[in-house]
């Protein structure tokens, strides 16, 4: 079984983090609610695995952020 990857995982952090910046730059409320709608969906189709799904989805729904949600910029690859 699968976990969830915690530990900073990014090829490019900065790079991600400008293009994500970007993707929303002029956007409206909704229409960021759709795209976020669209990304989790696409994400969630690429891994597949509904253990690691679930374990995401437990981890987001807590109040308390765990280390792997600080801004891609702040973290660096291992």
């Amino acid at each position: 079984m699968s976990r969830l990857e915690l530990n900073p995982n990014f090829t490019d952090p900065d790079a991600f983090y400008a293009a994500l910046t970007d993707l929303y730059r002029e956007r409206s409320g909704p229409e960021c609610e759709r795209i976020n709608a669209r990304l989790i969906l696409l994400l969630a189709n690429h891994i597949g695995e509904q253990t690691v799904l679930e374990e995401a989805m437990g981890i987001a729904g807590q109040d308390n952020a765990p280390p792997a949600e600080q801004p891609a910029s702040t973290l660096r690859q291992h």
